[in-house]
Order: C-alpha cells, then structure tokens, then sequence
C-alpha cells in the first residue's frame, strides 16, 4: 500500500479524491481535541483504499477540504468505512449537516459475528492480523504543529489496517448471511437526528427523578438555556453548570439570584453575575412540559407478579445461551432494559420485530408465556417447548397429609 507524505495542498488532496472516488470503499478515521471545547476541534483526517493511504491536515492554511467532504457526504457509490465511528461522523456533521452515506462500522458489525460487545481497534487489529499496534502517540496533542513522523505514521495505521480487515469481516458476514441484520443499524448510524445537538432535546439526556410536569418543564428550560450558553463560548456543557446540578436547580428552583449562592455545584459568584442573571429569566419563563413530550411510563405489573424480576432473569438467561448458541454480542439481541420491558408486560421492542425476532424474540416471548423452559442434559443447559395446558401447578402435586387417629 502506498503511503502518502501529509497532505497540505488543495491540489494534492483534490488528486487523491479523484483517485479514490473510484474505489468501492474507503476507510476514515480523524484526530481531534474536545477536552476544552463544546465543538471537537478537527487536527486531523486519514483515509486509505486497498490501494494507498494519507493523512490530511485541516489545520494547513489554505487548504479546502471540499472534495474530501464531498466523497463523504455526497457520493453514494463509495463505502465509508469506521470503526467506533460515531465521533468521526459527529464531525463530519458538524461541517456539512449530513452524515456520509453509505456508512459501515466495524465494531458493529463485530457483533455479528462474535460475542465481542464493544471491541477496541487495538483488540480488533490483535485478532484479524495478528500483531499489537503501538499505542504510544494516542494522547498527544493532535493541535500541536509541527505533527511527528511518529505521531502521523501511528495515525494513519488506523486506517490502513481497516482496510486489511474490512474486506474478511465483510466475507465473514456473507458466510454467516447476517449481513441484513446490520442494515438498520447502520442506517441508525448514519441518521443525522443522532448528531444534531439540538437545545430543545437536550433535557432528555439528564437523569431526573419523577414526572412532574412543572419541574421537566424547568429542567428543559435549563437544558437549552445551558446548551446555548456552552455552545456560544464553545466550551463544554459541564463546565457551564453539571447535569446533577440542573435537575436539583429544576426540582427545587430559588426565589432570588441571590439563592444561588446556596446551591451546590455553583460558586458564591452566581448570586449577582450576568450568567446567574439569564439562569434566573430561564427559570421565570419555563413552562410545564406538554402532555405530548412527557417521558412514555414503563409498563406496569409483570404478568407474573411479584415474580416478574425472576422472569427477566430467565429472560436474561435465555438471552446468554443464545447469544453463545450462535456466536453474537448478546447487545445486538436485546438489551437489558427490554427485557425487563417484556417481563413487565410491553409488547412493542425491537426484540419482537424483524430477524430479532427469528433469532431470538419469538423463544425469549414464549419463555415469558409458559411455552420454554428450561433443562440439564448431559450436565448442559437446553431449552424445550412445553404445552402450558399439562404443566402441573406445583402445589398440586403434594400428597395430602394422613389422617391421625387413636
């Protein structure tokens, strides 16, 4: 594979966009800084084929990256190949407000075809080319200019193993035939509804506790009025004001600015700054959240009872030995919320819809309505139909106590 020396010129990476434009796929990774700053900071880009591989600088004076955004977002014949990419493509979004399209990620697709949940690139290289990548230059400051030769040699490796890789997970996938269940969730990947930092939403993300329309009201109030706050002096949300903070703010709001020296997590300044001053207008001007945006409740009452909770771990169970069975990340099955949400009653999961529900949905719902159980055979664990109209309640099957007489 050919190397290319960093690219810093617009014409030399509108030829190498030329070049790759032709392939069936490419591999992208990018470096970046986010540690201070609400917008990642972009420091670098690599990108390789099977043929050849460069790292561009967007930080070079000059330099148009219009072509390589383009390839990314606009030309649908060319994969775009990541591993873990969900951060890659938050900053591809944040340039162009789309998403690249087609999208395929690695560690996704893993899941597939191991019971790997969430693997490292490291692991992912270990495993497919048998070799340890160094990982010497993984915290360096990508912002720093002049780049090392170590740091760009370390960086561009990310993607020319990828694409070493890329094409055995792809015929791995056609052996199995399972490359229609990773369809829609690479879709989901490359929605841009997932990448947009919407204030309106932003409550959602904050652990509250209750359904009080009045405080979610105040607590989304405060979501936007924080992500605009982070977002105009580009810097992180928490340091802005942290999200254990907003929800006490929102479940017991102060009277006066002068009360937000009490709070804890803010500092004495609060009580009379310009920042405590557009916290307290936020507050005044929140509404009770509407009816349409309260939080869906989880179903109530387990078909079982009290003995719902031992059910979803049956369920759990059950999810363990099929995910072992047929060798996939148990996470692409189910996840544990929704199992507890079909013990508990709740019919509409993804668990129940599609090839989910072939592989593992139709079992996991007739576990829950008496029609599997469980068994040991040969000291292994098995699972069997069973008719509910033979099982025999337990209790019937006691012998009635003799009858005592002098």
């Amino acid at each position: 594979m050919k190397i290319h020396p960093l690219i810093t010129k617009t014409e030399d990476l509108a030829a190498l966009c030329a070049r790759l434009e032709k392939s069936p796929f490419v591999c992208v990774d990018t470096e970046f800084m986010r540690e201070n700053t609400y917008w990642p900071e972009l420091c670098l880009i690599q990108i390789a084929d099977e043929h050849e591989a460069a790292a561009i600088d967007p930080l070079a004076k000059g330099l148009d990256m219009t072509c390589l955004l383009d390839l990314m977002v606009g030309n649908e014949d060319v994969l775009k190949i990541f591993h873990a990419g969900g951060q890659d493509v938050e900053i591809i979004y944040n340039l162009t407000g789309k998403t690249p399209h087609p999208i395929f990620d690695t560690q996704v697709a893993m899941m597939a075809i191991s019971q790997s949940e969430q693997i490292g690139y490291s692991n992912l290289v270990e495993s497919w080319l048998g070799f340890a990548i160094d990982k010497g230059a993984r915290f360096t400051d990508w912002s720093r200019r002049p780049l090392t030769e170590r740091q760009i040699e370390y960086a561009i490796g990310d993607v020319t193993h990828l694409a070493k890789i890329f094409p055995r997970i792809l015929a791995r996938l056609k052996k199995t035939g399972r490359g229609v269940w990773l369809d829609i969730e690479m879709e989901k990947l490359a929605d841009p509804a997932g990448y947009r930092n919407d204030p309106g939403t932003a409550w959602q993300r904050i652990k509250a506790a209750g359904r009080n329309p009045a405080v979610l009201g105040r607590l989304k109030a405060l979501a936007a009025w924080r992500e605009k706050e982070a977002q105009d002096k580009n810097i992180p949300r928490g340091r802005i004001v942290r999200d254990e903070t907003l929800a006490d703010i929102a479940s017991h709001p102060p009277k006066r600015q002068e009360d937000l020296a009490k709070v804890r997590g803010l500092s004495a300044g609060w009580k009379d700054n310009e920042i405590g001053r557009r916290l307290m207008v936020t507050l005044e001007k929140a509404q009770p959240l509407p009816d349409d945006e309260m939080p869906a409740r989880a179903p109530r009452g387990a078909p079982l009872g009290k003995e719902g909770a031992l059910v979803a771990d049956l369920l759990k169970l059950l999810l363990k030995i099929r995910s072992r069975e047929i060798d996939v990340a148990a996470r692409l099955l189910a996840r544990s919320d929704d199992l507890e949400l079909l013990a508990a009653g709740s019919r509409e999961l993804p668990m129940l819809e599609g090839w989910r529900f072939d592989v593992f949905g139709r079992d996991a719902l007739e576990l829950v309505e008496g029609k599997l159980g469980f068994g040991v055979v040969s000291g292994k664990l098995k699972m069997a139909r069973v008719d509910p109209a033979e099982t025999v309640d337990p209790a019937e099957t006691v012998a009635p106590a003799e009858t005592v007489t002098d």
